[in-house]
């Protein structure tokens, strides 16, 4: 069972929630398209062999808009702060993950390791669309140039969820109700994600990542993500690709068990 929490800052108060346990402490960082609620299951296997944390950013899930300048690296910290430890595993999705990396930058004595899954990298070159993703580029705009939310929706968990070369609706059930309305609360409120940054270049620092990092990728993802991530564990001192078979950009949604297995291997290993 989960424990609800509130971190007050200036502009916005963080929602998020808690699930006890003995180990370490392990932070779930959601991506760009979803909210906390991504990671409940996947939290739930983690407990109690770990205590988990995860938390709704700003204009995300339960987390308002917010009125006042901040940085979302700050932001963990102080949910760090709230939780009286002096530092924890990142495990971070897509944008989230780009977040624990800014942080590992910035804050080191504060990340014991990360675990990045289709991750965001801060001052990484422009990809070379494939086909594929190029189609889902321009149906995006045209839906956003219409102000057609329900079609940004529509095509953003095709793309997400499902992978540019699946089929729409390869996941279905409540894991594909779910993403649907993580995303529909971030369209209703204009969330963006380039907003928050703390102007760090990870891209370009990534030697000064000592700590344990696995970097996983869906087999189904964006394929410039896909490559991005193999390059991106080469070249961290401690970084170890793992490719998730049959999974694209959201595995936490699709398999939590396998998700929340990697995650715990990775920070209980000596």
């Amino acid at each position: 069972m989960s424990e609800r929490f509130v971190v007050a800052r200036e502009g916005c108060d963080l929602i998020g929630e808690r699930w006890p346990g003995t180990g370490a402490l392990v932070v779930l960082l959601h991506e760009g398209v979803s909210d906390r609620r991504g990671w409940r299951q996947v939290a739930d296997l983690l407990a109690p062999r770990a205590t988990t944390v995860a938390y709704d950013r700003r204009g995300y899930g339960e987390s308002a808009l917010s009125t006042a300048p901040f940085t979302h690296v700050a932001d963990l910290l102080s949910v760090l702060d709230q939780e009286q430890v002096g530092n924890a595993w990142l495990v971070g999705a897509s944008a989230g993950g780009g977040l624990a990396l800014d942080t590992a930058l910035l804050a080191p004595d504060r990340v014991a390791g990360m675990v990045l899954f289709g991750t965001a990298v801060s001052g990484a070159p422009e990809p070379e669309l494939d086909p594929d993703t190029a189609r889902f580029d321009k149906l995006l705009d045209a839906a956003v140039a219409d102000g057609n939310i329900e079609e940004v929706n529509r095509l953003e968990t095709w793309l997400w969820l499902d992978g540019p070369s699946s089929p729409e609706g390869r996941v279905g059930g409540p894991a594909r109700a779910l993403a649907l309305d993580m995303n529909a609360v971030i369209l209703r409120n204009g969330a963006r994600e380039d907003e928050g940054g703390s102007q760090v270049n990870a891209w370009s620092r990534l030697d000064e990542v000592h700590v344990p990092v696995v970097v996983a990728c869906g087999e189904l993802d964006v394929p410039f993500l896909i490559d991005r991530s193999r390059e991106l564990a080469g070249r961290l001192p401690h970084g170890r690709y793992h490719e998730l078979p049959g999974m694209a950009h959201q595995p936490y949604l699709e398999h939590p068990g396998t998700v929340a297995d990697l995650i715990l291997r990775a920070s209980t290993a000596d």
